[in-house]
């Protein structure tokens, strides 16, 4: 085997609970990860005599501050040895907006790497690996809906299937996600994602009522133009809606594809605008 391609699926969080800060420093938090498949980046992993790496978005650092090259790195810490390897990166997913992008773009080449070059890396082996580089990255690892745990690496993979449209919209703010957890105040919370699980479907009645996204405040106080999109997407007859993540995207979930359609009319061409098909 000379090459690998792989699709990075973005996601989005159906509630996310910070529940306190431990004492190394990260937040246990409480969260619902559903990926979208259909929004993804393209990597290609090739055999060679050194490594390369190269990246369509000029805007992403190409060096070690890339999740990318720092999932490489950590698996040659892991098996002393070095990976001579050329990586593109073709990206689609917009960057620090709430849609793990980066996470999923380090535990595709966790993944990958692994493969090309037979380590043989068990799968507990590389979660270990891509929590080190963030609390996103293990859910990557394999992708199903899920709820998350801890530093969100304890997962309990939950059979759930949205059959209705997903809509995504990103005005292009950057959110440090680093600034967005110094502003928040964590405070336990005695709730259960799964009660708005029936029938492996959403009850949507329940689900206003038990996802809350605790990044809303701070994301919504300092950004107003977040919150209007969320606004807005109720008005247009959102079934449910919230912002993913610490930002700035805002997903919106509509019954119909025509609805859908219609919904992102409203808002302006330079935002990403996206639709998820269900059946993808």
């Amino acid at each position: 085997m000379r090459y690998i391609e792989i699709k990075a699926p973005a996601k989005i969080n159906i509630g996310l609970n910070i529940i306190n800060k431990r004492q190394d420093g990260y937040h246990n938090l409480y969260t619902f990860f559903y990926p979208i498949n259909d929004l993804y980046d393209t990597l290609k992993f090739t055999l060679g005599d050194k490594f390369e790496f190269y990246c369509t978005d000029n805007s992403i650092p190409n060096d070690d501050n890339n999740l990318v090259v720092k999932a490489k790195q950590m698996l040659e810490e892991q098996i002393k040895k070095k990976l001579n390897v050329k990586i593109e990166l073709e990206k689609t997913i917009p960057s620090q907006a709430g849609l793990g992008g980066g996470s999923s773009d380090a535990a595709a080449t966790l993944i990958s790497l692994n493969e090309l070059f037979m380590l043989n890396l068990k799968e507990d082996q590389l979660i270990k690996i891509a929590l080190s580089l963030g609390s996103d990255v293990p859910f990557f690892i394999k992708a199903k809906p899920a709820i998350g745990k801890s530093r969100g690496e304890v997962l309990e993979h939950i059979d759930l299937e949205i059959n209705e449209y997903i809509v995504l919209l990103n005005p292009g703010i950057k959110i440090s996600t680093r600034e967005a957890f110094s502003y928040i105040k964590p405070v336990p919370k005695l709730v259960d994602y799964k009660n708005f699980i029936i029938n492996n479907k959403i009850d949507y009645g329940k689900i206003k009522e038990i996802a809350v996204n605790d990044f809303e405040e701070f994301a919504f106080r300092r950004y107003p133009e977040i919150a209007n999109i969320k606004k807005e997407l109720y008005e247009q007859g959102a079934l449910y809606a919230s912002m993913s993540g610490s930002g700035s995207t805002v997903f919106g979930i509509f019954a119909s594809e025509d609805n859908a359609r219609k919904s992102i009319l409203n808002f302006p061409k330079n935002y990403f605008r996206w639709i998820c098909n269900p059946h993808y």
